[in-house]
């Protein structure tokens, strides 16, 4: 059975409080920041209840877990006090990293900013060199993610991580995280010719390089570069698409992390689609929620057929429109999921189901689940 788990808060409690919402979800492995992914505040990390967190992973079956770098790293920059920092604040959460006895820590490459490519992949080479000179009584590995191609971040294609991994003197410590919206929305088409875009890699990068996959549908259209993440199966991916992703020969061995949105019509009851996403993609389905959610989502099937709605059309549909309709943008800018969530709460269909619950059987009924 496919690793497949969630990005999950450090916050509070540390590791305890990431295992312990991760195994709400039913994940088999999850993804933390040491801190908040924004900033360079962190408590120290023999603070953050790791023995606790071990304990509850251990309970709950979760082996390899992710650590994920923050987002203010940016090695591609030509500033130096940006640079340093760069390399400093990497350096020491690979220490943290380290500390929790995980392997891989996954970075946004850099932005070029203000300069361009070339130089913008020297640099980040360059900052790769120095960091992991610094780290080397370490047993982290670097994996850097795909990404969308949005502004001047780079890694924007497999050619770009070849040409930074082609210059870093240790790129054994290198490896990918593979991101499935990010490379859709970079212009790979993982939806009708996954096995191409995979060859490709393994021709340009190597496919042994890849040590985690990123599991997100899309907002967007293949090439659109936006990097906007939807629920699985609510985005221009699809849950087939993503389905034959998690169990593919060459990538079912790796750990799969979702960071799929929170969805909720107030804040206070938003949550992520996390459960019912695992339980599908992992055909654990009626396991987890038990026969009811399956006939649940039947219900939906039969419901929206008389509507003449079907799963696939709908979403591609909706955004679509907010894609190149303005007005109705200005007007109606709920997603996919919200309008058919309106639509079951108008109908009155789950009356005794509350928002979580009937979202987590469109997610179902999203992934056509039987």
């Amino acid at each position: 059975m496919p690793r497949i788990g969630s990005h999950v808060s450090f916050s509070d409690k540390g590791l305890l409080n990431a295992a312990t919402e991760a195994a709400s979800y039913g994940s088999s492995t999850f993804m933390v920041y040491t801190g908040a992914p924004q900033n360079t505040r962190r408590k120290p990390i023999e603070e953050q209840f790791v023995e606790e967190g071990k304990a509850v992973m251990d309970e709950h079956g979760m082996g390899e877990i992710i650590v994920h770098a923050p987002y203010i790293i940016n090695l591609g920059s030509y500033k130096e006090d940006t640079f340093e920092l760069a390399v400093r604040f990497l350096q020491e959460e690979i220490r943290r990293t380290d500390y929790l006895g995980v392997r891989q820590i996954v970075l946004h490459p850099g932005a070029f900013t203000e300069m361009d490519a070339e130089f913008g992949l020297k640099r980040i080479a360059d900052g790769l060199n120095v960091v992991l000179a610094g780290v080397k009584d370490t047993q982290v590995n670097i994996a850097l993610e795909t990404m969308a191609g949005k502004g001047t971040e780079l890694g924007r294609s497999f050619e770009e991580l070849a040409a930074i991994i082609g210059m870093v003197e240790d790129n054994g410590r290198l490896s990918v995280c593979m991101d499935t919206c990010h490379i859709h929305d970079a212009g790979y088409d993982i939806i009708n010719n996954l096995d191409a875009v995979l060859e490709h890699f393994d021709k340009v990068v190597g496919l042994n390089r890849i040590g985690v996959v990123h599991l997100n549908d899309s907002k967007n259209p293949k090439g659109a570069g936006k990097d906007r993440h939807a629920p699985v199966g609510a985005g221009w991916i699809g849950f087939d698409a993503m389905n034959r992703i998690v169990h593919h020969d060459k990538l079912k061995h790796l750990p799969f992390i979702l960071e799929t949105p929170w969805i909720g019509k107030e804040d206070r009851t938003q949550r992520p689609m996390y459960a019912a996403e695992i339980a599908l993609l992992s055909g654990t389905a009626e396991k987890r929620f038990g026969a009811g959610f399956m006939e649940d989502i039947e219900r939906l099937e039969h419901f929206f057929a008389k509507r003449d709605v079907q799963h696939r059309d709908f979403v591609l549909q909706t955004w679509e429109v907010l894609k190149t309709d303005a007005k109705a943008k200005k007007a109606d800018a709920r997603e996919p999921m919200e309008r058919l969530y309106d639509t079951v709460i108008a109908e009155g269909l789950f009356p005794e189901l509350n928002e979580e619950e009937i979202n987590q059987r469109l997610t179902g009924w999203f992934a056509g689940a039987k």
